[in-house]
């Protein structure tokens, strides 16, 4: 089994206890193929259809035995974090981070929070209540994500939140920094020497997708009420798995780089070298879109997104003008506090109080 996992001493939130080989009862997906799109069933065909799901569908053969195994349980205040060591590959295992929140009556809207790591979506590390994560660079502490602490944000508003972390933490084995570049480089190739077919795109959505399965699973969230809410790589991630799942009600994205050319979408974690390919046949994010009809989309445009070209595209989606997908536009990468306001308002309108 590939990573690690170090306890770290409890000062401000308080760590409960273990509950060892903690399993969710999930024995139909016990030995099944990890969630691909496939198995999405989307609500609708959409353009290139075919060859969005040869790209994104997990190959075959990458099959494993499901398990969540919960090692510590922390309290932190208006919520309660449970961290999960979770099966996400043959040999590997992402941590997850559960928040529920304290006080809660009946069955819980929920939220899905993908990132690279759930530290930062929390805005503090659970284990201690400090700024400082083993996932950080030297020269970083998680003040760096001050104003997208969607995990945390979102639990102190009624919803069970649900993050984890991306595949460069799990994949393989590298010396560099768990955040550095070249750490995602290595886990990248890694993936496409031992799945040539796949892409790191499809490995990003199946892991995700696992999330929306634990919480269906989970006893305390109604599942007919699910969002998901993603920055920048969580914005990536968010995206794809928001509108190929339609357990999903309603999607926030930030600005992840609708357009092919404004992020880096070859790099080989992500397409690698079959952008190129994709492009030529014609494919864009808009084909997603149509596949998801009228889901509701919000889109936090910033210094990648927030472009003239970006909303005439969106004018040519029916849902876009009828207002049931929206967009808020900002100078900057990070989402204005503003925005995130209008993001968490949205979930509301669209999942908490979906009917």
């Amino acid at each position: 089994m590939r990573g690690r996992y170090g306890m770290i001493p409890v000062m401000n939130c308080i760590r409960r206890g273990f509950a060892l080989a903690f399993v969710l009862g999930w024995a139909s997906l016990v030995g099944a193929q990890a969630g691909t799109v496939s198995d999405i069933g989307t609500a609708a065909h959409f353009p290139h259809e075919a060859t969005w799901r040869r790209h994104l569908e997990a190959p075959a053969g990458y099959a494993y035995a499901r398990r969540l195994d919960r090692f510590a349980t922390y309290d932190c205040g208006d919520f309660t974090v449970e961290a999960y060591r979770q099966a996400n590959g043959p040999g590997t295992v992402q941590r997850t981070f559960l928040a529920v929140p304290k006080k809660a009556v009946g069955k819980l809207p929920a939220v899905v929070v993908p990132f690279y790591f759930p530290e930062a979506m929390l805005g503090f590390n659970p284990a201690d209540g400090g700024l400082n994560s083993p996932f950080c660079s030297p020269n970083t502490n998680l003040t760096f994500y001050a104003g997208v602490s969607f995990l945390a944000d979102l639990a102190r508003r009624g919803y069970v939140t649900i993050s984890a972390e991306a595949y460069h933490l799990t994949y393989a084995t590298a010396t560099s920094p768990t955040n550095n570049w070249s750490k995602w480089r290595h886990v990248g190739e890694s993936l496409q020497k031992d799945w040539p077919s796949w892409t790191g795109m499809g490995k990003l959505v199946a892991d995700t997708r696992l999330l929306v399965d634990t919480l269906c699973a989970d006893g305390r969230v109604d599942a007919s009420r699910i969002g998901i809410i993603g920055h920048s790589l969580g914005g990536k991630m968010a995206f794809y798995t928001g509108l190929l799942d339609p357990r999903i009600k309603a999607v926030v994205v930030s600005d992840f780089g609708f357009f092919w050319e404004r992020s880096n979408w070859e790099a080989v974690w992500y397409w690698g070298e079959k952008l190129k390919a994709i492009q030529d046949a014609g494919l864009s994010h808009r084909d997603l879109l149509l596949g998801a009809r009228e889901k509701p989309v919000l889109f936090l445009a910033g210094k990648y997104d927030n472009t003239p070209a970006f909303w005439e595209a969106l004018k040519t989606d029916p849902a876009f003008t009828s207002g049931v997908r929206r967009g808020i536009g900002s100078p900057q990468h990070r989402p204005t506090r503003e925005a995130v306001a209008a993001a968490y308002d949205f979930l509301d309108e669209q999942v908490k109080n979906r009917q």
